[in-house]
C-alpha cells in the first residue's frame, strides 16, 4: 500500500472554531468544505483535518467515561489494494464498502485493538495543495 500522506482528523461540531485553533497553532491556513476543513501549516503541508460530527461531545479524558474522538487517515492512490492489505493484515471494515471506482471517497475501518481509521482516496496532490496555497496568498 502506498501510503500518500497520513492526516489526524479531529471530529468537531463546530468546524470554524476548531479548524481556526489548529491553523492559529500551526501558523497556517483552512480549506473549508461545508462537512470538512483541511488545515495547512505555515509551510503548506497538510497537517489536520476536521470532520464535522454535529452530535460530537467533548471527551472527559483522562478520568471522564466519555472517549477520545480523534482517528487516522491514510491518503492513498489505489483504495481496492489498500483495502485489501489491511483486511490481509486484520482491520475491520465499519461501514459498507465504498465504490473503489469512484474518483474520491473513504472507507472506515478499525486496527485490531478497535481503534477506528479510515482510507482516503482522490485527495489533492502536494502540487495541487501548494497551487492552492498560492492562489489563496495573493
Amino acid at each position: 500500500m502506498d501510503i500518500l500522506r497520513t492526516v489526524v482528523v479531529f471530529d468537531a461540531a463546530d468546524l470554524e472554531e476548531e479548524s481556526a485553533f489548529w491553523a492559529a497553532i500551526l501558523r497556517g491556513q483552512v480549506a473549508r468544505d461545508d462537512e470538512w476543513h483541511t488545515v495547512f501549516d505555515e509551510s503548506g503541508e497538510w497537517r489536520v483535518g476536521v470532520d464535522l460530527n454535529p452530535t460530537y461531545i467533548k471527551p472527559e479524558w483522562p478520568n471522564g467515561v466519555q472517549q477520545q474522538q480523534v482517528h487516522l487517515n491514510l491518503q492513498v492512490e489505489d483504495p481496492y489494494a489498500a483495502h485489501e492489505e489491511l483486511i490481509s493484515l486484520g482491520a475491520t471494515v465499519l461501514e459498507p464498502e465504498k465504490d473503489f471506482e469512484s474518483p474520491e471517497g473513504f472507507l472506515v475501518y478499525a486496527d485490531p485493538a478497535g481503534h477506528p481509521f479510515c482510507i482516503a482516496w482522490g485527495q489533492p496532490s502536494a502540487a495541487d495543495i501548494q497551487a492552492f496555497l498560492s492562489k489563496r496568498a495573493k
